[in-house]
């Protein structure tokens, strides 16, 4: 029997590579810090912090403030009750959802891995309107594994129906944990330049680069066809 598979598939991180969710974030950190009466941080300071899930949020704003390190399960707890549907100041950036819109109309299987929780990232996914078009989210309380672990994507790549023995897919994102999650998989990495990403562009990995998702479209089907 043949059996046969998706074309190739398109995997998105959410915060800082589809959302400016910083913001949010920040308000949401900073009224957990007032309760501590903690000084608050500054918006770069938080999102300098971004990337690597809620857990290591806390642990870096930890150590930033006179907060005790074993705090750290209470805070979180008292964050997340916040975060959680927490929307009002995040945004997408410009043209996400028009390529989306393309790229989903030209038969491209679209998913999501982040290391966002998975209750906040469905609530920001319906919040833009935008949920239907993932057939696969996964995020960083899916699995045991987060990102930069290859785990997490390498499920969503096989949930949008790639072969499970050689994966033909694109993973797009803005962060260092993003570059090193699609090394980890074997998969081509698309940059995306406005995000949180501290590192060099040049010395990151990437298929392409671009800053304006006006452009993917097109750098996804070129990276689709070098695949």
């Amino acid at each position: 029997m043949n059996i046969c598979f998706a074309p190739c598939p398109v995997v998105f991180d959410l915060d800082g590579t589809l959302i400016d969710s910083a913001p949010d974030i920040h308000a949401c950190v900073n009224a957990v810090l007032r309760l501590h009466e903690v000084p608050p941080l500054t918006l770069d300071q938080v999102r300098g912090f971004i990337g690597g899930g809620v857990d290591l949020l806390w642990r870096r704003v930890v150590a930033a403030t006179a907060l005790p390190v074993e705090a750290h399960r209470d805070l979180v707890a008292s964050f997340m009750t916040r975060y959680h549907d927490a929307t009002s100041l995040t945004r997408l950036y410009p043209h996400v959802a028009d390529a989306l819109g393309t790229l989903a109309d030209r038969g491209y299987p679209l998913g999501l891995c982040t290391n966002k929780p998975l209750g906040p990232t469905r609530v920001v996914l319906d919040h833009f309107g935008i949920a239907q078009l993932f057939r696969v989210v996964i995020g960083g309380d899916s699995l045991p594994q987060k990102k930069p672990d290859p785990a997490p994507l390498r499920a969503a790549v096989a949930g949008l129906g790639a072969h499970p023995d050689a994966p033909r897919a694109l993973y797009v994102g803005d962060s260092e944990f993003d570059e090193e999650c699609a090394r980890n998989a074997g998969l081509p990495f698309l940059l995306f330049t406005r995000g949180y990403r501290k590192t060099p562009i040049e010395q990151l990995q990437h298929q392409a680069s671009f800053d304006d998702f006006a452009r993917l479209p097109l750098l996804v089907e070129e990276a689709a066809a070098v695949g």
